[in-house]
């Protein structure tokens, strides 16, 4: 038998300190649960084992305290993050079917000894899977350790047998106790002999055995006086501190091996706790039923709720068609057409019509009647609609919108996630099914619960008006802006392709030729070889994969040799080439027109992103990536109308701080950066100086972003000491700017979230969390939401605005991008300046703030010109 034994409180510390802190949507600690499942599905996968144990520590004094009173005694307490995890993982072990191991008195390393020596002595095999070295000292011809760790999130391990034991260390695992007799460990607060470290202690065991034999032949060794006077001095700590080493393995723990053959999983408990950790993906990989339920692990009470589903019945337009209300799943092959569609009906039957002709046919009659409709994601119901020409005004609930609003931090918002989540139960299927839809079919049979629940959550988060008045809306304009898209004059672009190419071309050349060698520009080792060894630039440390290449290296290295700044250009022609030239034209479509996805629910301040492509990362603070928006044109006959708010960010924090002095420079016009410097400066503002105004914008967009004077000095050029004097001038002349910071993160603190203007919220847990520099995190992130979280609530209140009034005039212009504070309308060339009127009187009357928004707009036949 093969039994895996696990050193619990050590692989749950790795992985806790391997992984940056995650929360659930209630403020739960989940990082270190996370780990350590990752970590034992790798142990699991590679060792295969028949049995596994999981040992942890328990609170309180060990035999070791009473022998020692220093043993442990630097040793602080677990982070609460960390401590709070540690009775779920166990909750959720157990859950799985694996016994939890512990023994007062005794720590998971001794349960390990114990268990291991049962192996040995049994003809039995034992790995131990632990994040420390101690046990090491366990390993014989049947027991083997797997150091853990976790990497950039992921588990790693390294395997320890004798002759891995012999080779690092260049004694016998055994022997590894008398050499920490000698060195002692600091962690554990193991004295061992003062002044002998860890290569004499080595030095000293493999020459001569053990300590025994050290101390009865100590006047005749051929060693160092002054190594043989510590020895002399030491030796009673020598002895305490081997006794502390040493793992005790008599541990009156079950040695029985068949007791830790894990048991069947409990799917009830394990997919209620994992649902409460919001650990969804982790469902899947350990193959939890998401449909378990929410019980306690006990046989239930009742049967499981069961559901009806009307499988392509004939009547099925009329049963539909009957109900004044309906909720709706739908399951999409693509924008126009569908697979199926599942509406919940008022007797609790699910009808459900499968095949895209069929399918496509019902949901197209359905969108057009005049039933109520909830929707699990209203946004590709309205791309079904508008490429279908189908005028519908009935959705009136969004569940992911919603799942969004009252926890924007998840990673997922699928129906089976969320009722897990909000411990709905899923349904059994009464009748017969095709296998490929009883998912879909269970799905179905909770939305009209899942959809009650949300809605109930959302008005009591006071996040209603922002649902149905802002992203639901919104939902149906980002529809219209998918299916529109944007024309690429694809002919231009491949030009300009080519024209990069060129330029690479003698790029390189001319790196070739300073270099003295042809070599890969692109391999970060090759590069390092070249420019430390080859050319001798001064380099920063070395790693084991080479010398560091990166952008601020090479920024650091300018002026140093002419080959760095062609090495720049390169790279940066290089990524222009790649990443937007060649990635747009995979993306143009058959009508030459770019159609970007916008995620609606993928950020945790609101704002909109942008992927396949990503249009709101196209570059433009360089002259060479500002030419991209030139390859962005109008169809012929039409013309691009741009419009870019003003300083949004920090009219919002004028109006939310009410700082007088603020409001007063945006009411009167003035330009705020030079506003900004004249009073930190002191000065009269024609007297303000273009490097003084730099430094001033500075302060202006860092300071909610809690920028402190160290990070302020860099980006300015100044010292630290005058970076200081800066900020506190700053919060001198907008005192409600700083009475605005002093007060949000109180606001956080005491109610766990902060919110924008118009309600939407974002959880902090990190305000609670034990370490100071995800405290300092939390407290940037509290003052910087409200402003950022603001600014993209009007944006959005603004492309909902323009587009309804764009529809209400029945006029042919349409919105088809946003880029975080701008707009682009195409519109024909008839009715660009009435497009233009509106598209500025909308934005700059999206909230009414404080003092005035003003959105600057301007018109062309291409991005670039329009800009």
């Amino acid at each position: 038998m093969k039994l895996l034994a696990i050193d619990g409180n050590s692989i749950l510390n790795r992985a806790f300190y391997g992984i940056k802190l995650l929360t659930t949507k209630n403020g739960e600690f989940t990082n270190g649960i996370y780990g350590f499942l990752s970590i034992l599905l790798r142990m699991l996968e590679e060792t295969q084992p028949d049995a596994v144990a999981c040992a942890f520590d328990m609170r309180g004094p060990t035999f070791r305290h009473n022998m020692f009173d220093g043993y442990k005694a630097q040793r602080k307490g677990m982070p609460e993050e960390l401590a709070s995890q540690m009775d779920p993982l166990k909750e959720l072990l157990t859950a799985l079917g694996y016994k939890i191991v512990e023994r007062e008195g005794y720590e998971a390393d001794d349960i390990l000894g114990t268990l291991a020596k049962t192996c040995t002595d049994t003809g039995n095999q034992c790995v131990i899977a632990t994040g420390d070295r101690d046990s090491l000292q366990l390993i014989n011809d049947r027991v083997t350790v797997r150091l853990a760790t976790t990497k950039a999130g992921q588990p790693h391990s390294t395997i320890y047998g004798v002759e891995e034991v012999k080779e690092k260390y260049g004694v016998a695992p055994q022997q590894l106790i008398d050499v920490k007799a000698l060195m002692g460990d600091a962690s554990d607060n193991i004295p061992g002999v003062a002044g002998i470290g860890e290569k004499t202690a080595l030095t000293l065991i493999s020459l001569y055995g053990d300590l025994d034999y050290i101390y009865d032949h100590l006047p005749e060794l051929d060693i160092k006086p002054g190594v043989r006077s510590k020895l002399e001095a030491g030796k009673e700590m020598a002895y305490t501190s081997r006794d502390l080493a040493r793992i005790y393995c008599e541990s009156p723990v079950d040695t029985k091996l068949e007791d830790y053959i894990p048991k069947p999983v409990d799917h009830t408990k394990a997919a209620r706790l994992l649902g409460r950790l919001e650990m969804f993906s982790m469902m899947n990989r350990w193959g939890i039923e998401k449909d378990a339920g929410g019980g306690d692990g006990a046989a239930p009470q009742t049967p499981p709720k069961s559901a009806q589903v009307l499988y392509n019945p004939e009547n099925g337009e009329a049963l539909a068609f009957k109900e004044k209300r309906l909720d709706l799943l739908a399951d999409f092959g693509g924008p126009s057409a569908v697979r199926a569609v599942a509406a919940a009906l008022s007797d609790e039957q699910i009808l459900l019509i499968e095949g895209e002709e069929r399918a496509t046919a019902f949901l197209r009659k359905l969108l057009s009647s005049e039933a109520e409709i909830r929707v699990f994601s209203s946004k590709p119901i309205y791309k079904f609609t508008y490429i279908n020409d189908i005028n519908i005004q009935n959705v009136i609930f969004d569940c992911e919108l919603a799942a969004y609003l009252l926890n924007p931090t998840s990673s997922s918002y699928g129906v089976s996630q969320l009722a897990v989540g909000y411990e709905i139960e899923m349904r059994a299927i009464e009748n017969e099914l095709p296998e490929e839809w009883k998912p879909f079919a269970q799905e179905a049979a909770v939305q009209r619960e899942l959809y009650d629940v949300l809605e109930k959550r959302v008005k009591e988060s006071g996040e209603d008006k922002l649902l149905y008045q802002v992203e639901m809306p919104l939902a149906k304009v980002l529809a219209q802006m998918e299916c529109e898209g944007f024309s690429l004059d694809t002919q231009a672009l491949k030009e300009y392709g080519r024209e990069l190419d060129g330029r690479l071309f003698e790029l390189q050349n001319g790196i070739y030729e300073y270099a003295g060698t042809e070599f890969n520009i692109n391999s970060p080792k090759q590069l390092g070889e070249v420019l430390f060894g080859e050319l001798g630039l001064p380099a920063k440390k070395k790693t084991k994969s080479g010398y560091s290449t990166n952008a601020e290296v090479l920024e650091h290295l300018k002026g140093k040799h002419p080959i760095v700044e062609l090495i720049l250009e390169y790279r940066k022609l290089a990524k222009l080439k790649s990443t937007y030239v060649d990635g747009l034209l995979k993306e143009v479509d058959a009508d030459g027109r770019v159609r970007s996805t916008f995620q609606q629910t993928e950020t945790r301040t609101g704002r909109i992103s942008s992927t396949e492509p990503n249009m709101q990362n196209i570059p433009i603070r360089t002259k060479e990536g500002s030419k991209l928006r030139k390859f962005f044109k109008a169809r012929e006959g039409w013309k691009l109308i741009d419009a870019d708010y003003s300083q949004i960010e920090l009219r919002v924090l004028a109006s939310i701080a009410d700082d007088k002095n603020m409001i007063a420079a945006f009411k009167q016009g003035e330009d705020i950066h030079t506003t900004t410097a004249a009073q930190v400066f002191g000065l009269p503002e024609l007297m303000v100086t273009p490097l003084m105004r730099s430094q001033a914008k500075a302060v202006n967009f860092g300071i909610v972003y809690g920028i402190g004077a160290f990070s302020l000095s860099q980006d300015i050029g100044v010292s630290v000491a005058e970076a200081d004097r800066y900020i506190k001038g700053y919060l001198d002349t907008y005192s409600g700017v700083k009475k605005y910071m002093e007060e949000t993160i109180k606001f956080a603190r005491e109610n766990g979230y902060v919110k924008t203007l118009f309600g939407r919220r974002r959880y902090l847990p990190e305000l609670s969390a034990s370490n100071k520099n995800t405290q300092a995190f939390g407290e940037r992130v509290a003052m910087n939401t409200p402003i950022q979280g603001t600014a993209a609530d009007i944006i959005k209140i603004a492309m909902v605005r323009v587009a309804q009034r764009l529809e209400k005039e029945k006029m042919k212009a349409k919105l088809i991008l946003q880029v975080h504070d701008e707009l682009l309308v195409e519109a024909p060339e008839e009715e660009i300046h009435m497009a233009t009127i509106i598209l500025k009187e909308e934005m700059e009357h999206a909230a009414q703030l404080k003092v005035p928004l003003e959105a600057d707009t301007n018109v062309g036949g291409n991005w670039l010109e329009a800009k």
